[in-house]
């Protein structure tokens, strides 16, 4: 059964959805992303996926005061991402409640720092970020592009240890249209071993359904809860 991650993200405190990772496009969908979060764990689920896009955009994090508040007053479990950019950022995090932070941008700029931090926590706590456009990895919120690519990417983090892994295409990100399915197909034929999280594009249930059918282990979404595409009701069955 795939799980199934909600994503809050948090820009000035509040939850926030952006499209392609544009951050003129943002739209409020609730002034208290703690009031979301506890929402969501009244409908039975268990995961949460909270990113911090001031923390992307400044390279540090920013909003983990709405972290702590979530992790205090609720008991979802939470990787957090976002401006994860140094030892000191990832303490916060992991301080604030954080059970699993994401690394993105990090593991592109900095790979010995990334490495270090699968080292040192253990691949249970670190998540690799493959936020991807046109097969290339994009940093710093999706503003940069990289010349990284890929599979690449993928082959040198598995070797070095990492076993989950959030793959975004930022073509199909907040646009509703549908997920990558073709390209986690293609991830989980290379890497059948890794826990790979889905994020981006999902519309409907009959998205979460597909993915599931394909062996996709896990996965994120958001715009389609916010606009009432899914339902929490219809999420329960997974649950």
């Amino acid at each position: 059964m795939i799980e199934l991650i909600p994503a809050i993200d948090i820009i000035d405190g509040k939850c926030v959805r952006l499209s392609q990772g544009d951050y003129n496009s943002k739209k409020i969908y609730n002034e208290s992303p703690l009031e979301v979060a506890k929402e969501f764990e009244a409908n039975g689920i268990r995961r949460l996926h909270v990113v911090d896009l001031d923390g992307a955009a400044s390279h540090h994090v920013v909003n983990y005061r709405v972290l702590e508040q979530i992790a205090v007053r609720t008991s979802l479990v939470i990787d957090f991402g976002g401006g994860v950019k140094s030892d000191e950022d990832l303490i916060i995090a992991f301080e604030n409640g954080a059970q699993m932070v994401t690394g993105g941008s990090i593991a592109v700029k900095n790979p010995e720092l990334f490495a270090g931090w699968i080292a040192g926590y253990g691949s249970e706590k670190i998540i690799l970020g493959a936020d991807v456009k046109d097969r290339k990895i994009a940093v710093n919120g999706w503003k940069d592009g990289s010349d990284c690519e890929l599979f690449p990417f993928l082959n040198e983090y598995v070797a070095k240890g990492i076993k989950k892994v959030i793959c975004t295409d930022i073509s199909c990100d907040g646009m509703l249209e549908g997920p990558s399915l073709a390209l986690y197909q293609e991830i989980l034929q290379h890497h059948p071993e890794l826990y790979l999280i889905a994020s981006g594009g999902v519309s409907s249930i009959g998205d979460i359904e597909a993915l599931c059918e394909a062996g996709v282990p896990a996965v994120i979404f958001g715009k389609a809860l916010y606009e009432g595409r899914i339902t929490l009701k219809e999420l329960r069955r997974y649950l």
